[in-house]
């Protein structure tokens, strides 16, 4: 057991002939004496700012592995959004292409259709002038002094002239041309 201030204080040294001054060693006793009490007191002082700066370490050492992982989960997290804005990015440009080919090919069928119906009206105008043509001419046959005969009835192409005239008007009404 290490000695304490007490067990010095209280040592006492056995008498003998010619030895050592009892005031002296008394003395040097006393001295060694304050000399631990002060080195106990600071080592004492010592234990406890060691303990002290042991919990400071601690607390800095927690927080340092806060930190870390703090820094870890940032860094996923801010992996994690840019792979989810690379995702949306990706589905925002095949949405686009997506919408992007859907106008196209709606733009080549009304392409398709205008064609379509400008070949009927080419067609249906075409139509119209050959009767007109062929109902001017049995116009000018008549004219010419070809009468034929009055009680006749009204000539084929006459029939299909006025057909014709009949409906591109309906189609005209109708807001088809």
């Amino acid at each position: 057991m290490p000695l304490t201030p007490l067990d010095i204080h209280n040592k006492e040294f056995d008498r003998a002939f010619r030895g050592y001054s009892i005031d002296q060693v008394d003395e040097f006793l006393d001295e060694i004496n304050r000399d631990y009490e002060a080195a106990l007191r600071e080592a004492n002082a010592l234990r406890e700012q060691v303990a002290r700066l042991t919990a400071r370490v601690k607390q800095y050492e927690d927080l340092e592995e806060t930190l870390r992982n703090t820094l870890v989960m940032a860094q996923k997290t801010a992996e994690e959004m840019r792979e989810n804005a690379r995702r949306e990015a990706e589905m925002i440009v095949r949405e686009a292409e997506q919408e992007a080919r859907e106008r196209i090919r709606r733009a080549d069928e009304e392409v398709a259709e205008r064609r379509r119906r400008l070949e009927e009206l080419d067609h249906d105008l075409e139509a119209f002038r050959a009767r007109v043509r062929s109902l001017l001419e049995s116009e000018l046959a008549i004219l010419n002094g070809d009468w034929g005969h009055p009680w006749r009835e009204e000539s084929q192409a006459e029939r299909e002239a006025a057909a014709t005239t009949a409906a591109i008007v309906d189609k005209r009404e109708s807001g088809s041309l």
